[in-house]
């Protein structure tokens, strides 16, 4: 468990580093340590979130002439890029070599914890629902790519549930019929990220892959990505190949490499 804070009861089976998700040098240390330790990396959730720290509006009511004061952006420094960070390290690790763990083969699952404001707008936190819907958009864009590397990133995307995350007194004015239990939370990890062992290797056998699931009330919900318009030809496979070659070329990525190796093309 990686966090600004120690957990408040002790857990079975879990080890606690303090992390700030926001700080890549102080996820690049827990990672490494984490790697260390276990010799392997398999599963990677990403749940740190943040709600609004700015109000964009809120020099509107003064007649000073100059400029508001700097914005603070550091919802977006939790929730999307030590998001971003996190990703990055676990595809890291996971593509390592670790069979003297006993992981005969590289790759592992990745679940990034977005939330339902990652679907639908949320006007009273524009920082929070941007943040989650470009966790959604980040999900679905690596999604195959990952794939070609035997990762698969996948989102959820919870209602409302009941965490710190909230203001203070604002879970009071919602009835337990309009709070999403932890428990629909938990079957979307589950229906992402099965495991089944069988002899000596660990192996998941759900294929997902940027893939977006809503845990709302009792429900689970699969979202897809929009459906591109019949004129978007820029998009179409060949547009397709075009953008993964230029992009291979000019950033030399490795997945992109091995995603048209393995692709339909």
């Amino acid at each position: 468990m990686a966090d600004l804070n120690p957990p408040k009861e002790s857990l079975p089976n879990t080890s606690y580093l303090k992390t700030d998700i926001s700080s890549w040098d102080s996820q690049a240390s827990t990672f490494e340590k984490a790697y260390t330790k276990l010799g392997r990396l398999d599963f990677v959730a990403l749940n740190a979130g943040m709600d609004d720290r700015d109000d964009i509006f809120a020099s509107l009511s003064s007649e000073s002439t100059k400029p508001p004061r700097k914005p603070n952006m550091q919802t977006f420094d939790v929730n999307l890029i030590g998001t971003y960070y996190g990703i990055k390290l676990a595809a890291h690790y996971m593509s390592l070599d670790s069979t003297a763990a006993g992981k005969k083969k590289k790759g592992g699952k990745i679940t990034v914890t977005a939330s339902a404001a990652g679907i639908y707008p949320l006007p009273v936190v524009p920082q929070y629902t941007a943040s989650k819907h470009a966790l959604v958009g980040l999900v679905r864009a690596l999604g195959p790519v990952a794939e070609a590397v035997d990762i698969r990133i996948n989102a959820v995307c919870p209602a409302l549930v009941a965490t710190g995350l909230a203001p203070p007194g604002l879970m009071d004015t919602f009835s337990e019929k309009q709070i999403t239990p932890m428990s629909t939370i938990m079957r979307c990890f589950e229906q992402l990220n099965r495991f089944e062992e069988v002899g000596e290797e660990v192996w998941t056998s759900s294929g997902l892959t940027g893939a977006t699931l809503e845990g709302n009330l009792g429900d689970v919900i699969t979202h897809e990505a929009p459906s591109r318009p019949e004129s978007s030809e820029y998009l179409d496979e060949e547009g397709e190949k075009a953008w993964v070659r230029a992009y291979m070329e000019r950033n030399k990525n490795f997945a992109l490499q091995e995603w048209e190796q393995k692709s339909r093309w």
